[in-house]
């Protein structure tokens, strides 16, 4: 498998076309080849969520519920490419695995039924006829960083929580779950 960048919604190679390899940890065999993204790359990415933002946060809590339930389901529907990839990358047994990929899009499910529970708090004041308010509004840009060991659940909490919420995400996948992380961005 050979995975590359996703900034700006588009799949390209890293700035500088280095990549790196992500073996099996039992037979040492290449199973993944990863774009090494650089800091220009990076920077891009932040910029690109910047302004992915700008449109992002205008989108109601209802749009935001629909998709995070589509991407649920297009997640389950991909279970046995799940279940393969991890089982290379990280040595995850099957049943592992698809429980994995399970909980992850159980974890976009209720990410997406919070979207219209998002409060704010009114509270009085010492003024009279006067009160303070609390809004809660999306701040920009997150970066979400996963590790390797709750692979696919992990990585979903990083990215459908700040999503919800009304952020952008830049997601940066663990080095030793590459594909697995690409999955789930695709």
């Amino acid at each position: 498998m050979k995975t590359k960048l996703f900034i700006n919604n588009t799949w390209s190679a890293s700035s500088d076309k280095k990549s790196f390899d992500r073996k099996h940890p039992v037979s040492g065999e290449v199973v993944t080849q990863c774009a090494n993204a650089t800091v220009d790359d990076a920077v891009n990415a932040a910029r690109a969520a910047q302004e992915a933002f700008k449109s992002w946060k205008a989108v109601g809590p209802s749009e935001r519920r629909r998709l995070l339930l589509k991407v649920a389901d297009v997640m389950e529907s991909k279970t046995p490419e799940f279940i393969e990839v991890m089982a290379k990358e990280v040595g995850a047994s099957a049943l592992w695995a698809g429980f994995n990929v399970h909980l992850s899009a159980n974890v976009f499910r209720e990410a997406a039924s919070l979207a219209t529970q998002i409060q704010g708090e009114t509270i009085p004041t010492d003024k009279p006829d006067t009160l303070s308010m609390t809004l809660r509004q999306p701040v920009g840009p997150i970066l979400s960083i996963a590790p390797w060991n709750g692979t696919a659940v992990l990585a979903a909490r990083a990215i459908a929580y700040p999503l919800v919420c009304g952020n952008t995400v830049v997601f940066k996948g663990s080095e030793f779950s590459p594909g697995t992380h690409a999955l789930i961005t695709k």
